[in-house]
């Protein structure tokens, strides 16, 4: 499975992951229904939480002056340590995870939820872990003492 690593660029796989959950949302025609109360208040602050979290990152990467393409981790330029990334080392992709979880409250459906859920384990085995191979080679210690003091994801 090699052949995935790197190659799906995050927004697209969480494109994929929200279209799928709408498909299954409609097919299951409410068999698996979650009444969630509260349910735009959830939504809502997820999104907001989403939102920090991601332009939070973007921003912190180009105040570092370094590339934000997840596809390309050979080209970072310096280990990101302040900011956001001293909380979580994979902010954007807490971001998508977290929007992911928010479509799945709106769309009160099970499935849908459980669904999201695989997110995680896809990003870590095909994106993430390959992107610390990398950053292991490029920054040696520094990206090492990095990880060993902030989470993957929080």
């Amino acid at each position: 499975m090699k052949a995935l690593e790197l190659k799906i660029p995050p927004v697209l796989l969480f494109i994929l992951f929200a279209v799928s959950m709408y498909a299954l949302a409609a097919i299951d025609n409410g068999w698996l229904y979650m009444h969630i109360p509260l349910k735009s208040i959830w939504v809502t602050a997820l999104f907001v939480f989403s939102g920090y979290m991601g332009i939070s990152g973007v921003l912190e990467f180009k105040k570092a002056k370094t590339t934000v393409d997840p596809t390309k981790p050979s080209k970072a330029s310096r280990v990101v340590d302040t900011g956001i990334f001293s909380k979580t080392r994979n902010p954007m992709y807490v971001a998508l995870f977290t929007l992911l979880l928010s479509w799945g409250f709106w769309l009160e459906d099970g499935l849908s939820l459980l669904l999201s859920m695989f997110f995680v384990p896809y990003m870590n085995r095909f994106q993430i872990k390959p992107e610390e191979r990398a950053l292991e080679k490029i920054f040696g210690d520094d990206y090492l003492s990095y990880k060993a003091k902030v989470r993957r994801w929080i």
